[in-house]
């Protein structure tokens, strides 16, 4: 590769990370065509970006973000392939544990998300289980909906107290 194809390379995976809202690090060592082919496909369904990169440039694209230094320790070594979200932070955690599931062979190196270096467990245990936007914005309308259905059932209990009083007195007597 030549010094202004690198430059291009390089710019492109800055980038790249600066657009998603998370990223996950993947050791794809031992893995067969088939299986890596089938796990692309799986990030493609849900809008992940799957690439393999050399560290050297990973490492170049990220220099001054201070995520070298503690990706340069445990995820820039051996194959990388990253996986970047750029709509839901955690798609590519999600898919990546699903696959884990099923083929032991992928590993989960870090992961980046709003400025910060996750650990391998954290990955897998905590962003791999945030909820996706759908989700999350029907647990944000339920908040709302429930002061609301509250109030309903307070306003018709007197109402509803009645009915009763009058069914129980009609079938006493």
């Amino acid at each position: 590769m030549l010094r202004t194809e690198k430059e291009v390379a390089v710019a492109n995976i800055r980038a790249s990370f600066e657009k998603s809202t998370s990223a996950v690090f993947l050791d794809y060592q031992g893995m067969t065509v088939e299986e890596v082919s089938q796990l692309r496909a799986r990030f493609r369904a849900r809008g992940v970006e799957y690439k393999v990169y050399k560290n050297t440039l990973i490492k170049k694209a990220l220099s001054g973000t201070g995520y070298v230094d503690a990706l340069g320790k445990t995820a820039l070594k051996g194959m990388t392939g990253v996986a970047l979200s750029f709509e839901e932070p955690s798609a590519a955690a999600r898919v990546a544990k699903e696959f884990l599931k099923e083929n032991e062979k992928l590993k989960i190196k870090a992961g980046l998300m709003d400025g910060a270096v996750l650990t391998a467990s954290a990955v897998e245990n905590q962003l791999a289980t945030l909820p996706t936007k759908d989700q999350a914005r029907g647990m944000l309308l339920a908040q709302f909906l429930a002061p609301l259905e509250s109030f309903v059932r307070l306003i018709n209990a007197p109402a509803q107290q009645m009915v009763l009083v009058l069914e129980a007195k009609k079938n006493k007597g």
